[in-house]
């Protein structure tokens, strides 16, 4: 059997981690990923059969059963990740009953999977039965998106909007938009609810004042959606407060994402 540590989804999460954290996002504690890993690859480094501990997820994720996740540690700093990755991580396999979870390996020292896992689990749900390549749940806490929700409004179309209007690439990068909740409390399993009804039309969901949560199929898509996302609030940041002389007219964005092919939120141009 190989060594997990060099397991490339161990790598991949170190990686990332790594690089959300020397970009600020992810302060402190700050920040919580979860990886859908394959079965068969996830045997070639640990005994399927070996049950640590169990622990209650504090959710009902019946449609997860029998299915193994990587996921960073609650109160654990993603800075510390790369150096004892078995501290900060752990895989856990959600058990038949959907409410607690099996753990493989990892959260030496007593520790649990993040505070946000029912909004992970159940938005791993909502994701699936989009897509079912899906298979990575990102939360962090990119500054100039977080920044953004202070002098924006928190209404889908018109935040989606002028995110769409600051990169020429966004449109075509989440064509879908972003969604966007209110304030509400972390670690509940009310916004864990909240985050997956938006899930089920959003690679995106915006925590008002608190962050984002992304979905994709692979480490580098989810990190690379977000990434556009911020780059776009930061853009919109440094020229809010000037005047606008130029803009991607609607027009022009319909253009760009018929052009590139994808199914885009006609509803949110005005056309």
């Amino acid at each position: 059997m190989k060594d997990i540590l060099t397991a490339p989804f161990v790598e991949e999460m170190k990686k990332t981690t790594a690089n959300m954290y020397r970009l600020g996002w992810d302060e402190r504690n700050g920040g919580n990923i979860s990886y859908l890993l394959d079965g068969d690859e996830l045997a070639r480094y640990l005994d399927p059969g070996r049950v640590i501990r169990r622990i209650e997820t504090g959710v009902r994720a019946k449609e997860l059963a029998g299915r193994a996740l990587l996921v960073t540690g609650s109160g654990k700093y993603f800075r510390n990740v790369t150096d004892d990755p078995e501290t900060n991580l752990g895989v856990i396999r959600i058990a038949d009953d959907g409410t607690t979870a099996e753990l493989l390996w990892g959260f030496c020292g007593g520790g649990r999977p993040t505070s946000e896992l029912p909004a992970h689990l159940k938005s791993h749900i909502a994701r699936l039965a989009a897509d079912p390549e899906n298979r990575v749940i990102m939360h962090t806490h990119p500054t100039h998106t977080l920044a953004m929700n202070y002098v924006h409004e928190l209404d889908e179309k018109k935040f989606t909007h002028t995110l769409w209007e600051m990169c020429t690439e966004c449109i075509v990068v989440f064509p879908e938009g972003v969604g966007v909740l209110p304030w509400m409390l972390c670690g509940t399993n009310e916004i864990g609810e909240a985050t997956a009804k938006k899930m089920e039309e959003f690679r995106v969901v915006i925590w008002g004042m608190h962050g984002v949560y992304g979905a994709g199929r692979d480490m580098d898509e989810t990190f690379g959606l977000i990434e556009t996302v911020e780059k776009a609030a930061q853009i919109y940041m440094l020229t809010a407060h000037l005047p606008r002389l130029s803009t991607i007219t609607d027009a022009q964005l319909a253009r760009l994402a018929e052009s590139f092919g994808v199914k885009y939120r006609k509803d949110f141009l005005e056309l």
